[in-house]
């Protein structure tokens, strides 16, 4: 497939980290938690090239996904691309936050993916059985070791990411959590607050909320997206990456729906509609049932 190259702006931390405001998320590429026999290797393969001519350099997987198939289905898509081109990031499951097990399973998604170094690695999700300190002294070597250029966490609350930053030599520069126009708890728990002064990335999955966010055309959304001449997907996109230390992960197959995607990045909404969005949109959970911040 090729497309127009879409220039996708990048935020940037005073520390010097930075990423590109919108990714693909691979969540579901080779089925779920285990490897689906059954699934569409070359839908998935030809999605992520696509996403990538299309612009879209940050690619994020975990080990988790479909117990590591879907870093396979990554790795096979990206071997001819220019490697210093992307950035990549995998998740480390929560069971494998013990020093030799992290250090491990951070040597097997290299594996999977095909390639030499990680752009970021993340703690998928905290545990409670495991100490923090051993977790991130593996962190730490792999910093050290080349493996890893960049280390951050996945579902920390405030006060866990807190704790964290305590127990690195390296700095902790994103935290990925659910959040969304629907999906507030990042707000409410003061995460949001804390990271955008301690220059820290918060970075939102489900930013569509499976699409729910745009069902019974929300009269409020479309209103916005009406007066920038956008769709009530990209609004809903723009609120999120307008906002100040925010980026986001899209997750799609579809071509057609990532250009729309992508038709989120490169304008911002006025400070007025992201506070009146963030005031007015109905629906709004302060807590979620998913997978709350821990």
């Amino acid at each position: 497939m090729k497309g127009t190259l879409m220039t996708v702006p990048t935020k940037k931390l005073t520390a010097g980290f930075e990423i590109p405001v919108l990714g693909l998320g691979t969540w579901q590429m080779g089925g779920r938690e285990t490897h689906d026999l059954t699934n569409n290797d070359q839908r998935d393969i030809y999605a992520i090239q696509s996403a990538i001519e299309l612009g879209v350099f940050h690619i994020d997987t975990a080990e988790s996904y479909a117990a590591g198939y879907s870093e396979i289905l990554v790795g096979r898509a990206i071997k001819n691309f220019d490697r210093k081109k992307l950035f990549i990031v995998s998740k480390v499951h929560q069971e494998n936050l013990k020093y030799s097990d992290l250090v491990t399973a951070c040597e097997a998604s290299l594996i999977r993916l095909r390639t030499n170094f990680l752009d970021l690695y993340l703690i998928h999700a905290p545990s409670d059985s495991i100490p923090m300190e051993e977790s991130f002294a593996a962190l730490d070597y792999l910093v050290s070791t080349g493996l890893v250029k960049y280390i951050g966490v996945s579902n920390f609350s405030t006060e866990r990411l807190k704790a964290a930053q305590k127990l690195t030599k390296n700095k902790i520069v994103l935290n990925q959590v659910y959040y969304n126009l629907s999906m507030r708890e990042p707000e409410h728990e003061g995460l949001i607050d804390y990271s955008q002064k301690n220059d820290i990335l918060v970075e939102a999955y489900r930013p569509l909320e499976k699409a729910a966010l745009l069902q019974n055309k929300n009269p409020l959304l479309q209103l916005v997206a009406d007066k920038y001449g956008k769709t009530p997907v990209q609004v809903a996109i723009n609120w999120l990456i307008s906002q100040k230390m925010v980026i986001t992960l899209v997750k799609t197959s579809s071509i057609e729906h990532l250009k729309e995607n992508l038709g989120a990045v490169g304008w911002e909404l006025d400070s007025a509609d992201i506070e009146m969005l963030r005031i007015e949109f109905p629906g709004q959970q302060a807590r979620s049932e998913h997978l709350p911040l821990r």
